[in-house]
């Protein structure tokens, strides 16, 4: 009981010294306004409070008085737009009258055409623009722009030519035959949408080329189109072929665009990103749609519209592709930055990188000088070429080499081969071939060198290559560990799965079935 008494009469003097305190603040701030200039009207107080909160962070702040009945309580900022929430004191200074809480704004009045200008940057540009994206947004989206505008505007014209081209056709058909004429045409595109889907990896490895090559594919199914109206006893075959390519574009259209948003996106606001991008093509397919149906009220030359408006689209769809800026390496990227070491000493920005991707790099086609992950019969004519350089990379998980007769350079995957080995395996291939081209000449394919009789102008022998090879050794030993810290500078992320070489099965070497197929005698 005495403890508890104690502890009573400890609360209640602390309780009492805080009551004075309060009381004798209250009286000193009294003091302050009343010998404080007379009262200001409510109708001032947004630019006088706006000068003092200058420098005021957002949010709750301070309690202070603006004037003798009027006191700030917070300030508030949203969208770019300024208020100061004010309430009105009681004579006594310690609590609000009711009804007194308002919000001042602290902006003149929006003029009509900032309000219009507010509303459309609301569907077409993300929020918090342009803080929330990449600075190659912008340009990326002006091109896309372009690009929907010129195949909103072909549309018009393909749509109209095939339904001319079936009215022709038909002849004596039914109606029922033109309608099953049709819905084959839609069947068949849905079928290449299908085969094509099998491309798999290749939309994330080389998306910008197969983004291009979508849209190249979607301008010779236009042409196709408008080739029925010369044709229109064959509708049904070019329609056919033309809707599996505009199908197929489809597909590559949607499978990049997540990669492409994803590149501009800053924070979590990829889906902001990506709504506003597919407005933005949406908007300019309708213009481009409604100034096509003027021009075709005056019925002109298919042939001339359509060169225009396909040159405006290609070239729309280059700009495009060339304006995103990936953050990751793929093969032509990788290229870019390892030929830029090699011959500068430095790694490319992401920029420069990606601005000299070659974008007609496509992955189907097969001229690349440098293979990873090939077959071992592929990289080596005869066992005596393994056991020749197999010494070099001993402790090595990949083994690299150059073909002659197939003039590539080709790095082989050891078993239980990591990341940073293949990535190590692709950086010696590459400096084995900007080493072989430099020092004899450049490139010339196979059957170039022996209609010129020039063959022997690349190591063919087996001391050549092994001097070659042992030079190039020398040189990833010295660099590769620069490389990487450069290409971190630059902040590319040098993801192995994402440089288009597959570790599949034939892409791994697997010493004991090499040294089996070594000891066989060939056949």
């Amino acid at each position: 009981m005495q403890s508890s008494s104690s502890a009573a009469q400890t609360l209640t003097a602390t309780t009492g010294q805080d009551a004075r305190l309060l009381v004798r603040e209250t009286l000193r701030i009294s003091a302050g306004l009343a010998s404080a200039p007379p009262d200001v009207s409510p109708s001032s107080l947004p630019s006088v409070a706006g000068h003092r909160q200058t420098n005021r962070k957002l949010g709750l702040v301070e309690d202070e008085f603006i004037a003798s009945s009027l006191r700030l309580i917070c300030c508030e900022e949203l969208d770019g737009r300024r208020w100061q929430y004010v309430a009105e004191s009681d004579p006594s200074g310690l609590s609000f009258k009711k009804g007194s809480f308002r919000a001042l704004s602290l902006q003149t009045p929006q003029l009509p055409l900032d309000g219009l200008v507010a509303f459309v940057r609301s569907y077409v540009v993300p929020e918090g623009f342009p803080d929330s994206v990449t600075p190659s947004y912008v340009p990326y989206m002006t091109w896309r722009a372009l690009k929907h505008f010129f195949g909103g505007a072909m549309g018009v014209f393909t749509t109209q030519t095939l339904l001319n081209s079936v009215g022709v056709s038909r002849n004596r058909a039914t109606p029922g035959a033109i309608a099953i004429n049709w819905i084959l045409k839609d069947g068949a595109g849905r079928v290449g949408k299908m085969l094509f889907a099998r491309q798999g990896k290749k939309f994330d490895y080389d998306l910008k080329q197969m983004r291009f090559a979508g849209d190249l594919l979607m301008e010779l199914g236009a042409g196709v189109e408008l080739a029925t109206a010369t044709v229109p006893h064959l509708f049904l075959p070019l329609a056919c072929a033309a809707n599996v390519a505009k199908n197929i574009a489809a597909v590559t259209s949607t499978s990049t665009r997540t990669p492409i948003y994803k590149a501009f996106a800053k924070g979590e606001n990829i889906g902001d990103v990506t709504a506003k991008g597919e407005c933005v093509g949406n908007i300019a397919d309708l213009l481009g749609t409604g100034m096509s149906i003027l021009i075709s009220k005056r019925n002109p030359s298919l042939v001339t519209t359509f060169a225009l408006l396909s040159c405006g689209y290609v070239l729309s769809s280059y700009q495009e592709v060339k304006s995103v800026v990936l953050h990751t390496l793929n093969r032509a990227r990788f290229t870019v930055a390892v030929e830029s070491f090699l011959k500068t000493g430095r790694v490319p920005s992401l920029k420069e990188g990606n601005k000299n991707e070659n974008i007609f790099s496509f992955p189907w086609l097969k001229e690349s000088h440098v293979v990873l992950g090939p077959r071992f019969k592929d990289a080596f004519q005869d066992p005596g070429e393994y056991l020749a350089v197999e010494p070099f990379f001993e402790r090595e998980k990949y083994i690299v080499t150059y073909n002659p007769s197939k003039d590539q350079v080709y790095a082989l995957l050891k078993d239980q081969a990591k990341p940073d080995d293949i990535l190590k395996a692709a950086f010696h291939a590459h400096v084995l071939s900007h080493f072989i081209l430099s020092s004899y000449g450049g490139r010339r394919s196979a059957s170039q060198k022996r209609k010129d009789g020039h063959s022997n102008t690349v190591p063919t022998t087996a001391v050549d290559l092994e001097a070659q090879i042992a030079e190039s050794c020398r040189i990833v030993s010295a660099s590769y560990v620069l490389f990487k810290h450069k290409t971190a500078e630059q902040a590319a992320l040098v993801y192995v799965r994402v440089l288009n070489w597959e570790r599949d099965a034939e892409a791994v070497l697997y010493l004991v079935e090499c040294e089996l197929m070594v000891g066989t005698k060939p056949s």
